[in-house]
């Protein structure tokens, strides 16, 4: 293993592209830290230890992915879920849209079209979103309604100085795009997978520091022991996949012959990733919203259905948030596999080419078969990914940790998911030079 990571600092043109990627991603660590134009630095370091980035629902979402920069108000407040927004939402109107759905089919050329729409998206949701950001934080509520006077006064009231920070802030999602486009381009790995890492583990540390503070060593060490299983567990399934075999029928065609090979369609067991507990996390931040848009008045009497909300969808530690976020999380799995994997259109490229399951006719009824495997294949899929989802709400019940609890929901599942996936490429790279990799 020594042996391996050494070969890899002494290989030149592999060494440059860690160098690279080190040297992006620690400037964007870098400005996770500047804090935007006319925000009064102080008042939110105090608004942060007082509350201890006690935030739930989409906000919760979009501080993870930005490191903890959202709650600091820095030039890179949003980190990069605007463009992880923008590429689902270009995904999924692939559906509803015929021409993004050509260009999906037309290869290098429409590929990059639709990564230049998604660009343009990106930045039209920044905007939105850093609107959206400055207002509740000029409204003070960007830590909720029971914060301290100091977190009432984070940025300047000026439109001017209002509508800077705005834009530095679209500025900063626009800059952290094209680091994520060098890294892939010059670096080693997907860039925006790799930014979205380094957010989530630089978050681990005060994670678990907050539960050695309220619950001592014993359960601080528990908790890491768990991290570990609960690591090894995910590992383990989202490498497993079932390999429906493919044969291909010969064909001659003059001398030559083509044809005859064998393959397989690899089906993960999660193949929808992280996206559903990303959309189940902004589907229950929803009630919540609208929970606080009709707060009653001073000495008025809150309505009823308020007060339920209040008392069964806004904190994560209730037992019927709980419930409704796994079986939201179960729900989005199978409506996003559905979209990701169609079984006709595959059993169609099929047919095209000659290609046949073993025992299974062309056509019709190749589709069903896949369809039915898919099935089944996403119903465990789909329990595994709510039950890795509950592990943070858990965590806020039992051991005091917040909803940015690291061995669990999102956060697990893209640390696990990207460092296999790096690791991969630089042992593949490994290979291509000297015939012997990274992995045994």
């Amino acid at each position: 293993m020594f042996s391996a990571i050494g070969r890899i600092f002494k290989t030149p043109d592999l060494r440059r592209k860690i160098v690279f990627t080190l040297a992006i991603v620690t400037l964007f660590r870098l400005g996770s830290f500047v804090p935007g134009p006319f925000v009064n630095y102080n008042n939110v370091q105090a608004c942060l230890v007082a509350n201890q980035a006690d935030t739930s629902g989409l906000y919760q979402m979009i501080n993870l992915f930005s490191g903890g920069a959202l709650l600091q108000l820095s030039i890179f407040a949003l980190g990069i879920m605007p463009y992880i927004t923008a590429s689902i939402i270009t995904q999924l109107l692939r559906v509803v849209i015929p021409h993004f759905e050509a260009l999906h089919k037309e290869g290098q050329a429409g590929q990059a079209k639709l990564t230049q729409y998604t660009r343009y998206l990106t930045i039209a949701l920044a905007i939105l979103q850093a609107t959206t950001l400055v207002t509740v934080a000029r409204a003070g509520m960007l830590f909720g309604a029971s914060a301290n006077a100091a977190c009432q006064n984070l940025i300047s009231q000026e439109w001017w100085s209002i509508l800077i920070l705005i834009m530095t802030m679209t500025a900063g999602t626009g800059l952290i795009m094209w680091f994520g486009e060098l890294i892939t381009e010059r670096g080693i790995g997907n860039g925006m997978s790799l930014l979205i890492f380094t957010s989530i583990a630089a978050t681990f540390p005060g994670a678990l520091w907050i539960i050695r503070e309220s619950e001592g060593w014993e359960v601080f060490f528990l908790v890491i022991a768990v991290g570990l299983v609960v690591i090894a567990a995910v590992v383990f399934v989202e490498q497993s996949q079932r390999r429906i075999p493919v044969q291909y029928a010969k064909r001659v065609v003059g001398r030559r012959t083509y044809g005859g090979s064998s393959t397989y369609i690899p089906i993960k067991v999660n193949m929808a990733g992280v996206i559903p507990v990303i959309f189940a996390s902004a589907i229950l931040y929803l009630p919540m919203l609208i929970a606080q848009f009709n707060e009653p008045g001073i000495g008025e009497e809150p309505q009823p259905w308020v007060v339920w909300i209040s008392n069964n969808l806004v904190q994560g530690d209730q037992p019927f948030y709980m419930l409704v976020f796994f079986l939201l999380t179960i729900g989005f799995t199978f409506f996003y596999v559905q979209i990701t994997f169609n079984p006709e259109e595959v059993a169609d490229n099929m047919k095209k080419y000659g290609g046949f399951v073993p025992g299974i006719r062309a056509g019709r009824p190749t589709a069903e078969y896949l369809n039915y495997v898919l099935t089944r294949i996403t119903s465990a899929g789909s329990l595994y990914l709510g039950v890795i989802a509950l592990i943070p709400l858990i965590a806020l019940s039992f051991f005091g940790a917040n909803q940015n609890f690291p061995f669990g929901g999102a956060s697990i599942l893209i640390i696990v998911g990207v460092g296999l996936e790096t690791v991969k490429q630089i042992d593949a790279q490994l290979q291509q030079r000297h015939y012997e990799g990274l992995l045994k």
